[in-house]
């Protein structure tokens, strides 16, 4: 039955209704974003992810105090992190937020005092170090990142974050209390509709510091360039589901009398667990909702590994190819990959690896900047020889050694002798100069054919 509803919901949402410049087929590709988090939360890869930061979180959440405190203590504003990890433990009611924040509190103290000793102290920062590779590694699998950062980058990237982080929230906190106590706002505050204005606006203010922290993250940890557009309109849908879903937590925990009667004292750390996971759920979600925002060619893909045909490579490679010789050869703006992906209506992971196949052929020169050139004069690059890379790509699996079958060998020389024939005297630079003499020579190839073909990813796969 939910394959079925999977299927519908796709039909419809990439469909002929999500079609025209009109407000309904508008909504109708709006719909799709939702649409894309929702169908990744259920296939359950982002809850297990989700599930494994618990457990991290809970262990490192007193080095990370620790760390803090020990920064802090130098500006003596090691206190003003309270009322930070009072807001992050607020779902879980008044009285049992206030136990969680002053027992963290006090052991992060402990801690930071150097109670535990130089060698615990290590083994804290270790796994708090271990808790920020996991987290990155979740942010960059949600980003179909393949490369993480290197381990001397992440040691240096990660203990800046964790020595500038902790300095830059206090001194916010602190310049907005001292804004807040200025005689100017005292003053304004005086005036009644000033006094609601600034009522609503600091009920308002820990949900925007939320979405600034969440806007943060999404730009920093995953190991790709992010625009701002993208990680504020996912900080922004997450900041207003971290609030929606504390409130009805709260709730829960406030007026559900099972919750106590069934696990007594140990209410208050099943609440913790659960929270912490509803969190860390918000912020991945979050997380993928940017992806999305910036590479929407994926909306219809998500989570599964695009797979396309031979067919659709070939034609894939000839038109990477294609697409960077003519823009050499009329000074176009150069190609990238993502440019390549938005222009083809393909996911970039697919243009990516054909551009890495055509690179080790020494067909195109990837520069500093990302943009493609082409690897020889173009005069000399074959169509065939093309046509050879993209049907050559190997998965790195070796084929058994079969007996020869004559009549099937017959079939590929012919096949092979039909394409040498066909190609043999074709290069790229006659491909381009065709199509500048034709009287549509300024019109860009339309991608829509392969688009087609390569988008109807089988469904009902993977689903639960």
């Amino acid at each position: 039955m939910w394959n079925r509803l999977w299927d519908f919901l796709d039909r419809w949402l990439f469909g002929p209704a999500s079609v025209g410049p009109d407000p309904a087929a508008v909504i109708v590709r709006l719909l799709r974003y939702p649409y894309a988090v929702l169908r990744d939360l259920w296939r359950g890869q982002i809850n297990l992810r989700a599930m494994g930061l618990v457990f991290t979180t809970l262990l490192a959440l007193i080095p990370l105090l620790a760390f803090a405190f020990a920064i802090l203590k130098v500006f003596g504003a090691h206190r003003e992190l309270e009322p930070i990890v009072g807001e992050f433990f607020r779902p879980l009611g008044p009285q049992s937020a206030k136990e969680l924040t002053d027992r963290t509190m006090e052991f992060a103290d402990s801690v930071s005092g150097g109670i535990v000793g130089s060698l615990g102290f290590a083994l804290l920062v270790w796994t708090l170090l271990g808790t920020i590779r996991k987290v990155e590694e979740s942010f960059n699998f949600l980003w179909h990142v393949q490369q993480p950062r290197s381990f001397g980058r992440r040691i240096a990237e990660h203990l800046s974050l964790l020595v500038i982080g902790p300095i830059l929230l206090v001194g916010f906190i602190g310049l907005s209390h001292a804004a807040l106590q200025s005689a100017v706002v005292r003053e304004l505050t005086e005036q009644p509709f000033a006094a609601d204005l600034m009522a609503h606006a600091l009920r308002l203010a820990p949900y925007a510091m939320v979405t600034a922290v969440f806007t943060v993250l999404y730009m920093l940890v995953p190991n790709t360039r992010v625009q701002l557009r993208a990680a504020l309109i996912g900080a922004v849908v997450a900041g207003v589901l971290w609030a929606a879903v504390g409130t009805m937590f709260t709730r829960f925990v406030v007026y559900s009398v099972r919750l106590t009667i069934v696990y007594a004292g140990f209410a208050v750390i099943v609440a913790a667990v659960l929270w912490t996971y509803f969190g860390w759920l918000i912020l991945l979600a979050g997380a993928r909702l940017s992806f999305y925002v910036q590479n929407p060619g994926y909306l219809r893909l998500g989570l599964e590994e695009l797979r396309l045909s031979a067919a659709e490579t070939e034609q894939l490679a000839i038109r990477v190819m294609y697409l960077v010789g003519r823009a050499h050869v009329t000074g176009e703006k150069r190609w990238t990959v993502g440019a390549l992906a938005r222009d083809l209506a393909l996911p970039s992971a697919a243009v990516a690896e054909i551009v890495t196949a055509l690179e080790r052929a020494g067909l195109l020169i990837v520069t500093e900047k990302g943009e493609l050139v082409p690897g020889r004069d173009i005069g000399r690059i074959g169509v065939l020889e093309i046509l050879d890379v993209a049907r050559n790509q190997r998965s790195g699996h070796l084929l058994p050694r079969v007996s020869p079958l004559p009549a099937v060998d017959r079939i590929f020389e012919h096949l092979n002798e039909a394409w040498h024939e066909r190609c043999a005297d074709r290069t790229l630079r006659m491909l381009i100069d065709e199509d500048l003499q034709t009287a549509g020579a300024s019109a860009t190839p339309q991608p829509s054919r392969i688009a087609r073909q390569a988008h109807p990813v089988r469904r009902g796969e993977g689903k639960g």
